[in-house]
């Protein structure tokens, strides 16, 4: 049998080269798909599509379920590498047959899915998924189909290229919500351009990374590490990284939640730093009590128990204090008063549109608005916050259809007229901001427009 280091090395390094592509730029993990089709174009933003689904496979809540999902299908039993190579690849089409159309059906009406993060029911959904997948993680119960259904699907499809492809979709259901910023900010660019062929080619293109590790794992029969001590660790940082995600689901749509976790104090977050460390330190005992003839083994379960608490409510407390703003100096008006403000004192206006669940969002209200150069020059305008974090609110609705709003961030740039001369749809650097600002003088007319 022929030694597979080359295509193995050559595989690593496909792999190591997607997601430098993905991470490239200078933007945020939303705006890096629109940083890349302007500077670059369709055909290179496509194929960086394809690292940011790698990336996104490489997320707690997909990783796991890539052993046990190929083994559902058979790929890794194939009675040869080709048979394991196509059922592969249909699995990965699986996948790609789902996240499609959702470039096709943003590019044609024109919504941001994102926005469904506003509705409470999907928040609930969504943080039960993930607290179940992380109990999942710390030993509540193990990850698997029963046996008897999975002898059911060898019947009816499961075992074989439909069942693989059936697979492939419901495995795309699964990880959707764990794609992060990465496609809210290529669906957000397709639902501006309407672009179908760049809606459809970009999410297929997605689906294809995020279904690589599922691919080489049943095309060339490669096992993913089990067992051991430092599996251990895996899982439990893992438990811990989804427990999270589904607290944070809660914390950005439910405002008491949001405030209560939320504090820019020097206290909270040393407190926060101390919990983690408790986790951190007790996580660890439990993972070396899970070596191999551990003398402290009896303390496995009973650090593992411990560490949970801690560890969660600590990188949560510690996440939402570095996410906290600091130091914000800008005076934000509603909608309303902030216009009548502006025309009475005949001033340029500033408005941004916002929620609690946009990524981008908040790094313009961590990164960019508190910038002093950036208050220095904002201080000429009214500036206007429009909180769309229930996009079902009819005056979130009506202020939306009013400003042309298709999806989260937004931030407008009004000269005294009223007239828009700047329009952003991505997290914007401090810089960039301020020269944006400077095309309206303090006269409030536009400069330097082409």
């Amino acid at each position: 049998m022929k030694s597979r280091a080359p295509l193995t090395l050559a595989v690593l390094v496909t792999l190591l080269l997607v997601p430098a592509l993905a991470w490239a730029g200078e933007g945020s993990e939303t705006g890096k798909f629109q940083e890349i089709l302007e500077r670059h174009g369709a055909a290179v933003a496509v194929i960086a599509s394809f690292g940011f689904g790698f990336v996104a496979s490489l997320t707690p809540c997909v990783y796991p379920m890539v052993p046990i999902t190929v083994s559902i299908f058979g790929a890794t039993e194939a009675k040869s590498r080709w048979r394991g190579a196509a059922l592969s690849g249909a699995f990965v089409l699986g996948i790609a047959a789902l996240f499609t159309p959702m470039g096709v059906l943003s590019a044609m009406s024109g919504k941001l899915m994102g926005s469904a993060l506003s509705n409470q029911w999907v928040v609930l959904a969504l943080a039960g998924l993930f607290l179940t997948l992380a109990s999942s993680m710390f030993g509540a119960f193990e990850l698997a189909l029963p046996s008897g259904l999975t002898n059911k699907l060898s019947t009816v499809g499961g075992v074989g290229f439909k069942g693989a492809f059936v697979m492939g979709l419901v495995m795309g259901l699964i990880a959707a919500p764990c794609t992060g910023p990465f496609l809210t900010g290529m669906v957000t660019v397709i639902a501006s351009t309407k672009n179908v062929a760049l809606g459809s080619a970009a999410l297929f293109s997605f689906a294809m990374g995020l279904g690589v590790l599922f691919f080489i794992t049943g095309a060339f029969a490669v096992s993913l590490p089990k067992g051991g001590a430092w599996m251990m660790g895996i899982k439990w940082a893992s438990g811990v990284g989804l427990a999270y995600m589904a607290f944070s689901y809660l914390r950005d749509r439910f405002v008491p939640i949001h405030d209560f976790v939320s504090h820019s104090s020097t206290t909270y977050g040393l407190v926060a730093a101390v919990l983690v460390a408790i986790g951190l330190a007790l996580g660890i005992v439990h993972i070396l009590a899970e070596r191999r003839r551990s003398p402290i083994g009896h303390l496995s379960k009973p650090m593992k128990l411990a560490s949970i608490v801690p560890a969660i409510a600590g990188v949560v407390m510690l996440i939402s204090f570095l996410g906290t703003p600091k130091g914000v100096a800008i005076q934000w008006f509603a909608e309303a008063d902030g216009r009548a403000k502006a025309a009475a004192e005949n001033r340029p206006v500033l408005i941004d549109f916002g929620a609690t669940w946009c990524a981008a969002c908040k790094e313009l209200e961590h990164n960019t608005f508190p910038n002093p150069e950036v208050q220095a020059e904002a201080v000429r305008f009214v500036s206007i916050h429009v909180d769309a974090t229930d996009d079902e609110n009819a005056e979130t609705k009506r202020l939306q259809e009013k400003y042309k709003v298709v999806g989260l961030p937004t931030v407008l740039i009004l000269d005294k007229n009223g007239n828009e001369v700047v329009r952003f749809n991505e997290f914007v650097e401090p810089a960039k901001f301020v020269a944006a600002l400077k095309k309206v003088t303090s006269a409030g007319n536009a400069v330097g427009m082409n």
